[in-house]
């Protein structure tokens, strides 16, 4: 296997308070260890340390500290910080002694199994490569900051099919990249920002994909400490002159809940928890505020024991009911995370009330489980769940890994459309909708109602024709929001066509609606595959109703014509699905059931959509019911009302 040699500089013995430091940082991880596992397996982590300490030798890193002081740091951040096992320990003690020394792959395997080497390859494989770069530009500017898209791909389906091999080698890859990333100040400002970029970029968003939030936000932290050192200081003095008053408004805000909960007899933890920095200058650059209209600085989390396993959910709506009966709720901005759990393992009740000061405060409601998972994410959630049943969490898990096959499934990806599928679905956050009968559906963010369709079923998928969101009709390239309710309309046949591949975003529905495409339309494929950002549909009912504007004179009615019965104007708005042939559908049923006059007709058609209005004169009121009856049982009409 090819290794990647790191370029140290020169050998330079170890001192004996370095070699105390040492020795305290791995009784540090043995600790470590043994709070988090059996500890049957410190004897091995004793003799992987030994042996990783004498291969490293005088090594240094760029920061002038021994090389083995950074093993020991990546070990102690898998073991304390995300709690992992042996395993994972050792081969993060190990994880750069290929590359930066004689030794091989085979000593390894010889000498502490090939379950430890095969982390190891696995680290090696995916070490050395370059993910985003801040320099160069591609003609492509959605892909600002991308040096050889190509290239860019295959690292990225290195990482994903090592990634789906043994989820542990990204766990520890994490690892090694925080601490890079405390220690980056001993590299070249250009080396700075394009580290720091990558890390926004990439390790960042697989943190919180594996629900390692406390390294997520370090990471983002760090970040923007390199990539915008000005703006990073100034929001970390602003932060500190607000110290005091955040405080005091904390104090009074607390104070009435903790009369409540000391009530509730439960044990608890009740702690202001500030915004992150990333957090706080992202706000400020996507809202175009300055900081001082940043109001939610922080939040509030109440951390709790429960009275016994069963009643944990329980305690955690006692612990809202008591919030709320003091502070004003926020209706819209209630998350039920302990019933539905994240893809990640979150789970946590948030609640947000209007604060003393007149504005909004989030409370996050955990049991000290919830606390932990939430703070560390993956390894302590397969922790809790051993010897129980697989969970919803676990389920989400497992799709999220088989979302990851089936991008690498794709047999002729093109490069920049890998790198979207990529950000889409591996790196983005995610958002939560309903389906009519209340099942929850986790989609990427900026995911459509076809995407929906597909994530229900390919052939629910594949017979879309429109959606409803909340009840109102939309195109199916409408892009979906958290907490929607989304229904999908469908046809007795298939109706996927060429546009769609310029507006699914989900791996599962981009590889079922291209895997169509290429069986029905080879050829026209071929050129849209090139042009799909381009492409709009463009049907002939579309071409035929577009823009219409048909309108009739009204003729005045002659002076002696008393007896003439009195005609009656009406309006109907109508909105439906785009087939070809609806107006001469829709005209047909007026005509057929009424002696309507039609003097008006408009119709506007967009995305697979209609809507319009017909205006008709009639000398019966009865007979606009019968008509409106007639065309809400037309399969394209959705919706009829009078004006």
């Amino acid at each position: 296997m090819k290794t990647t040699k790191v370029n140290l500089p020169v050998e330079r013995p170890i001192t004996p308070e370095e070699e105390a430091f040492i020795e305290e940082q791995f009784q540090g991880l043995l600790n470590d260890y043994a709070h988090t596992r059996k500890g049957d397996k410190a004897d091995l982590i004793k003799r992987v340390f030994e042996f990783a300490k004498k291969a490293n030798g005088n090594l240094r890193r760029l920061s002038g500290e021994p090389q083995i002081c950074h093993e020991l740091a990546v070990a102690r951040i898998v073991s304390h910080d995300i709690g992992m096992g042996s395993t994972s320990i050792c081969a993060a003690l190990m994880h750069d002694i290929v590359a930066n020394t004689d030794t091989t792959f085979e000593e390894i395997d010889d000498t502490f199994g090939e379950r430890i080497g095969n982390l190891i390859r696995g680290l090696n494989r995916i070490s050395g490569n370059n993910f985003r770069f801040v320099t160069e530009e591609t003609s492509d500017a959605s892909h600002r900051g991308i040096k050889n898209p190509e290239e860019q791909a295959e690292n990225f389906r290195n990482l994903l099919l090592t990634m789906c091999e043994d989820i542990r080698v990204i766990l520890v890859k994490i690892a090694d990249r925080l601490h890079n990333m405390r220690t980056l100040s001993a590299l070249s400002p250009f080396k700075q920002k394009r580290i720091a970029n990558e890390t926004l970029y990439l390790y960042a968003p697989l943190a919180y994909r594996l629900g390692l939030f406390s390294i997520k936000s370090e990471l983002e932290d760090l970040s923007l400490k390199y990539e915008h050192p000005e703006e990073y200081e100034e929001l970390k003095q602003k932060l500190k002159d607000s110290e005091e008053s955040r405080d005091r408004l904390f104090a009074t805000f607390s104070a009435p809940i903790i009369g409540l909960l000391d009530g509730l007899g439960l044990k608890y933890t009740f702690k202001e928890r500030m915004k992150s920095l990333y957090s706080i200058w992202n706000k400020m650059h996507t809202k175009h505020v300055p900081f001082e209209q940043v109001y939610d600085l922080f939040a509030a989390r109440i951390v709790f024991t429960p009275q016994s396993e069963e009643s944990e959910k329980t305690d955690c709506w006692r612990i809202y009911t008591a919030i709320t009966s003091v502070y004003k709720l926020h209706p819209d901005r209630i998350r039920d995370w302990i019933s539905h759990p994240k893809s990640n393992g979150y789970e946590a009740l948030h609640v947000t009330v209007m604060g003393p000061d007149g504005n909004w405060i989030e409370i996050q409601i955990r049991s000290e489980r919830m606390d932990e998972i939430a703070e560390h994410g993956l390894a302590v959630h397969w922790k809790y769940k051993r010897g129980k049943q697989v969970n919803e969490a676990d389920n989400d898990l497992d799709k999220w890994v088989k979302s990851i096959k089936n991008i690498l499934d794709d047999p002729n990806p093109n490069a920049l459309d890998f790198l979207d599928t990529i950000k889409l679905n591996v790196l983005s956050t995610e958002i939560y909708v309903f389906t009519p009968a209340g099942d929850l559906k986790e989609l990427p963010k900026g995911a459509t109602a076809l995407d929906f369709a597909f994530d229900l079923h390919t052939h629910i998928g594949l017979c879309a024709e429109a959606a409803r969101i909340n009840h109102e009709l939309v195109p199916l390239s409408t892009e979906l929001e958290s907490g929607q309710q989304v229904e999908i309309i469908t046809s007795p046949k298939e109706t996927c066509q060429l546009g769609w591949a310029a507006f699914v975003t989900t791996s599962k529905a981009r590889s079922a609606v291209r895997s169509y495409l290429n069986k029905h339309f080879p050829e026209e494929m071929a050129l849209a595959l090139k042009k799909q950002k381009d492409l709009q549909r463009t049907s002939t009912t579309q071409k035929l109703l577009g823009m219409l504007h048909l309108k009739k004179k009204k003729k005045e009615k002659p002076v002696n014509d008393v007896f003439r019965p009195e005609q009656v104007s009406t309006t109907l708005e109508l909105a439906g699905i785009d087939t070809r042939g609806s107006l001469n559908t829709i005209s047909r049923v007026i005509f057929d059931c009424s002696t309507a006059n039609i003097t008006d007709i408009q119709f506007t058609c967009k995305e697979g959509l209609f809507t319009g209005h017909i205006t008709l004169d009639t000398a019966n009121s009865k007979v606009i019911s019968q008509i409106c009856n007639e065309l809400k049982k037309l399969h394209e009409v959705q919706k009829v009302s009078k004006r």
